[in-house]
């Protein structure tokens, strides 16, 4: 379905708010903050999509306009990983101190939904993973509750399917869903399932594998020096070599045109109709 892309022009303001980077608004926004808006919108039952994106996710953004558009149109997207913080700071003085982590903010969000006793879906990933990362979770958060599980497809929706997916987990009693289907697919799910829910949806990546116990974190101290990436690349070299050994440079590349004026690259403005056939 074709998407109708206008490019828009942001201000910056000293904090708060989205800012382009490469043609992609992020979010100046910290763990608090982002932890308020989800909660906000759960308790008040709102339609609400966020994704934390680091660099893998800012450039397919930046290769794909119509992804760019449906990111775009995310109510939040949050800084994950330190370059993408580095770009906030550079190009538009943000002062943020710190990234916003997936899993990190995945953790915050469920520990907060337990006090205010909002149910939690799972959505993504196989079987295995989500039945071993509820049971994680659970041990882990005291009074959290899940109100349903459900594994990927690893296919596009069949017609009519998101209905199908979203009548489901609506009738779980869920407030809000954590979706980890991988960047870029996590991400269109949450804007085609944005218009069919009332409640937060929260694209989270790798979370899902971290707290079922499936991948290993990047040490503190590799994180915080921005080379997470290594970590991951040492662990999945052949899954992950086109994102960290391609895409990194070609950010880099472009960071580095934009903070230098030598290139002002257009946000296209926020797509509203989602892809017909989105990833399930």
């Amino acid at each position: 379905m074709a998407t109708d892309v206008v490019p828009i022009d942001l201000t910056v303001s000293p904090s708060g708010g989205k800012r382009n980077v490469l043609g992609v608004l992020v979010d100046v926004i910290d763990y608090d903050a982002a932890v308020d808006r989800v909660i906000e919108a759960a308790v008040r039952r709102r339609p609400f999509i966020l994704t934390a994106l680091a660099v893998h996710g800012v450039m397919t953004g930046v290769g794909d306009l119509r992804h760019n558009a449906r990111l775009n149109a995310f109510d939040v997207v949050a800084p994950d990983g330190q370059p993408v913080r580095w770009a906030l700071n550079l190009l538009h003085a943000a002062g943020l101190r710190d990234w916003v982590s997936g899993p990190e903010l995945m953790l915050r969000v469920l520990w907060r939904a337990a006090v205010e006793d909002l149910p939690v879906y799972l959505y993504g990933s196989t079987q295995r993973t989500v039945d071993r990362l509820a049971a994680a979770l659970t041990l882990l958060i005291p009074g959290l509750r899940i109100a349903g599980t459900e594994p990927s497809k690893f296919r596009a929706a069949l017609p009519g399917e998101e209905v199908e997916i979203a009548e489901r987990i609506a009738g779980s009693g869920a407030r809000l869903v954590l979706v980890g289907l991988g960047c870029p697919r996590q991400e269109s799910f949450a804007h085609a399932m944005r218009p069919l829910l009332g409640m937060p949806l929260l694209a989270v990546g790798a979370a899902f594998d971290y707290h079922a116990g499936l991948l290993r974190p990047a040490p503190r101290w590799m994180q915080r020096a921005g080379l997470a990436w290594s970590w991951r690349l040492a662990g999945e070299p052949r899954r992950l070599a086109h994102r960290y050994l391609v895409l990194g440079p070609r950010y880099l590349v472009r960071l580095a045109a934009q903070a230098a004026r030598l290139w002002a690259p257009a946000a296209p403005g926020p797509a509203h109709r989602p892809a017909e056939l989105p990833p399930v």
